[in-house]
């Protein structure tokens, strides 16, 4: 980063032209691109420049001098600080164009697609208390808003809530968050004060000190509930405690548990789960079928969005009934179990062996016995030997984390070659880079995104790719 002159670190009337990532709007000067914290799209603002990077520079709104038809006001007290809901300042029919305009740009960027026949996207009906598990950290170094500095009271420096973006150490304490519908601010803000009350101590994110550090509430469309509380050390009388109250206090609780986490890390996958009351587990139901979550269970966070993706997952693939799937990253099983009802059979593979324990229970309490699932890496766990002891799939369904699929699935993909592949990508960037690597046997044949999470930049997006056989026989024979 370069300092910028004292006699340059302002600019007047500046065109917000597009928004990034991070809730930032893009301007333009002459041939300067700025990132400007907090503008939106057609705002007209006055400058202020913080950093300089090698392509572009950062800046903050000194004035709005004409704010966009698109801006509107924000709805939490926290917006602007936490590093959730960035787009709270923008209309919700705009988050949307953007949301879709972000997609066409990758792919028609990255891998040359032609978008214009792309659906248009689909919305949430729910733009707030729309997520089914919220996770908090503990910590006794709480972030002071300019509001708090400037009191003159005594600051309580434990906090509850999530973390500052940039600052792994210091936590905003959460008065009301609009993610999760009740019970679960009543249930975070009583945790705070009974430990407040009776001194259990917060961790100490550098130190790795203190008692509390975690609280996990997940939800279900059923109603039920379940609350984890992640302790940092044995200390039976205050574990005790604060289970008996939380229980006490929230009688309608399905699952109450604990877990004691003494690594430098807050991960839960490679830790023990203690019941203190109720079951391991709550159920989730979507379209008739049950769904078994624990406290490590992978399941979409936004339940009523995930029941629309799936189903225009299920409508692209078109299935006849007598399909054989591939469900690639197939988590808990969610879609494999979701479209079993439509095809022959479907073969989930997942890299994490207990999110493939759920999606067998999930198959079993549903009653569904042409699944079947296998954990492993997928570069090595999709090979010849396997794709000849299974069979050749019909249609692949895959839908990979944030980073896409490794090369060498892509490949293996390619080698298959599947009649349809449907690609469901939280990251339309690697989504684009994936299908550019397919071009030469895969054409995108339908194009639609899914707003899973108002109020932020993310977006899902679904893309059909048919099998070309022409040009795959074409390559065999160059080959």
């Amino acid at each position: 980063m370069k300092k910028i002159p004292a006699d340059k670190k302002f600019l007047n009337n500046i065109q917000v032209i597009d928004i990034a990532e991070e809730g930032k709007g893009v301007g333009k000067s002459d041939d300067l691109v700025i990132f400007i914290d907090k503008a939106v799209p057609g705002d007209v603002v006055d400058v202020e420049l913080l950093r300089r990077k090698k392509k572009f520079y950062e800046g903050r709104i000194q004035n709005i001098v004409k704010p966009s038809d698109h801006r509107t006001e924000p709805f939490c007290e926290h917006f602007g600080v936490c590093g959730g809901c960035k787009w709270q300042h923008l209309k919700y029919d705009a988050q949307l164009l953007f949301k879709q305009k972000s997609v066409v740009d990758a792919l028609q960027r990255l891998a040359k697609v032609d978008t214009s026949g792309i659906e248009p996207i689909l919305g949430s009906k729910e733009t707030s208390y729309y997520r089914n598990k919220l996770e908090y950290t503990f910590s006794d170094k709480r972030w002071l808003t300019d509001g708090d500095m400037r009191s003159d009271q005594e600051m309580e420096m434990n906090a509850l809530g999530y973390h500052i973006p940039g600052r792994f150490d210091k936590i905003l304490d959460i008065e009301h968050c609009y993610l999760q519908a009740d019970p679960s601010n009543n249930i975070r803000n009583k945790v705070r004060e009974y430990a407040l009350a009776n001194k259990i101590s917060f961790y100490n994110l550098k130190n790795h000190e203190g008692s509390l550090r975690n609280l996990i509430i997940r939800t279900s469309s059923t109603g039920e509930l379940m609350v984890i509380v992640v302790f940092a050390y044995v200390e039976e009388e205050q574990i005790k405690g604060m289970m008996e109250f939380i229980s006490n206090e929230f009688k309608n609780l399905k699952s109450l548990l604990y877990i004691i986490n003494q690594k430098k890390n807050d991960t839960i996958f490679d830790q023990d789960i203690h019941v203190f009351e109720g079951t391991d587990h709550i159920f989730e139901n979507m379209n008739g079928l049950k769904f078994k979550i624990g406290p490590k269970s992978f399941y979409q966070t936004n339940s009523e969005q995930a029941f629309e993706l799936y189903k225009i997952t299920k409508d692209f693939a078109g299935f006849k009934g007598d399909e054989l799937v591939y469900d690639l990253y197939t988590g808990a099983g969610t879609i494999a179990n979701f479209i079993a009802g439509s095809v022959k059979s479907v073969v989930g593979i997942e890299y994490v062996p207990t999110a493939i324990e759920d999606a067998k229970i999930n198959s079993e309490i549903n009653a569904i016995e042409n699944t079947s699932f296998f954990a492993g890496d997928m570069k090595d766990i999709l090979n010849a030997e396997f794709i000849q002891t299974h069979g050749k799939p019909d249609v692949v369904i895959t839908d990979p984390p944030r980073a896409g699929m490794h090369a060498d699935v892509v490949k293996r993909l390619l080698e298959m070659e599947a009649e349809k592949i449907v690609y469901v990508s939280c990251n339309a960037a690697t989504q684009a880079r994936d299908i550019a690597l397919m071009k030469d046997k895969y054409e995108v044949s339908r194009i639609r995104p899914v707003d899973m999470f108002p109020h932020t930049q993310h977006v899902e997006n679904v893309v059909l790719l048919t099998l070309n056989l022409n040009q795959a026989k074409t390559i065999e024979t160059a080959n």
